[in-house]
């Protein structure tokens, strides 16, 4: 039994979470603490664990094995500090740090303690994203130019964080940004983990819809990978039924994929369907991390996800400081 201890309920992935650990057998949910106490309490109350209001008394009680972090984006940190040190396998919500500053603290923490620490990036762990990547791996294309990828849904139009659990999402001093912040998130780390380092950023955000005037709701980066791939990743909160996806150009062809499918596409020729078997997809998210604490996850993966991880936090800085610069602004950190 792999018992899991929650640190904060603030994320909108919360509930999903709780319910995928309690829908796995050999799981469940130790206790929630959160510094919301009514928060918290309503969460365990519903899905039958404790609620513990001490951070201490959480951190080191003995009934936890693994702990997954769902706080706000900016106090993902401090609980990191706190709880990486204890040994025990951690998943903490993307993004995992929102400054330059706080990145750097984490690098020297991981390099410290060398924990066993996934995150909430879920898309390089589907099918037909690992499908893609083994073809592009594979020379499918030839060699690669440029690549794209759009997240987004229609949360500012849908008025998703008027909920008073929710409305952090629109507090830069919480969320750390926005749309870009909280959807480009995945884009950049896919594409990181896909084509490598990035050297530097443009950007761009607006506020398109007036919903949450505090925050962007709609951005677009624009990436210098140190592989010569030029990268573009676009994110929004205003985008009702907008195709995501991932589109890779190579001199012989251009690779398209979504959570569905993935298939190459070549001049005056049918598009090739990648095949897309059932067991091609890896464990993400809560999976992920009780496969971790199991042992089951090969080394190699574990750090060429989390180096990845820490790369997005640094970019999406950078392109934080383009957007607000007007200029192309070099990934430190």
């Amino acid at each position: 039994m792999i018992r899991i201890g929650f640190l904060s309920a603030a994320h909108i992935h919360t509930k999903s979470f709780l319910e995928r650990v309690a829908a796995i057998d050999d799981a469940e949910a130790a206790l929630i603490w959160d510094d919301d106490a009514s928060r918290g309490t309503g969460y365990a109350d519903r899905f039958g664990t404790r609620f513990v209001g001490d951070l201490d008394a959480a951190l080191n009680d003995p009934a936890v094995d693994a702990w997954i972090v769902t706080a706000e984006n900016t106090r993902h940190l401090p609980l990191l500090e706190r709880a990486l040190p204890l040994g025990k396998p951690l998943m903490c919500e993307k993004p995992l740090v929102t400054t330059v500053d706080d990145l750097d603290r984490l690098r020297g923490l991981i390099a410290q303690h060398t924990p066993v620490l996934t995150n909430g990036y879920f898309m390089p762990h589907h099918a037909s994203y690992r499908a893609a990547a083994a073809a592009i791996a594979d020379g499918a294309l030839g060699k690669i130019t440029h690549a794209r990828f759009c997240n987004a849904h229609h949360a500012a139009y849908g008025r998703w964080f008027d909920d008073p659990e929710l409305r952090w999402f629109t507090d830069p001093a919480l969320a750390g940004g926005g749309a870009l912040m909280d959807m480009g998130a995945h884009a950049v780390h896919l594409l990181r983990l896909l084509f490598g380092p990035v050297e530097a950023v443009w950007a761009t955000t607006r506020n398109l819809s007036g919903a949450y005037p505090r925050v962007d709701d709609w951005g677009v980066i624009e990436m210098r990978f140190a592989s010569g791939v030029a990268g573009r990743a676009e994110a929004g909160w205003v985008m009702p039924a907008v195709r995501n996806g991932l589109e890779v150009v190579g001199e012989g062809g251009t690779l398209t994929a979504n959570g569905n499918q993935a298939s190459i596409h070549r001049v005056d020729r049918p598009a090739e369907p990648l095949e897309i078997g059932s067991d091609l997809a890896a464990p993400d998210r809560v999976d992920r991390l009780i496969a971790a604490a199991r042992g089951e996850l090969e080394p190699n993966d574990l750090r060429d996800d989390l180096a990845a991880a820490l790369d997005e936090a640094a970019i999406m800085a950078a392109a934080y400081r383009a957007s607000a610069t007007g200029t192309w602004e070099a990934v430190t950190g």
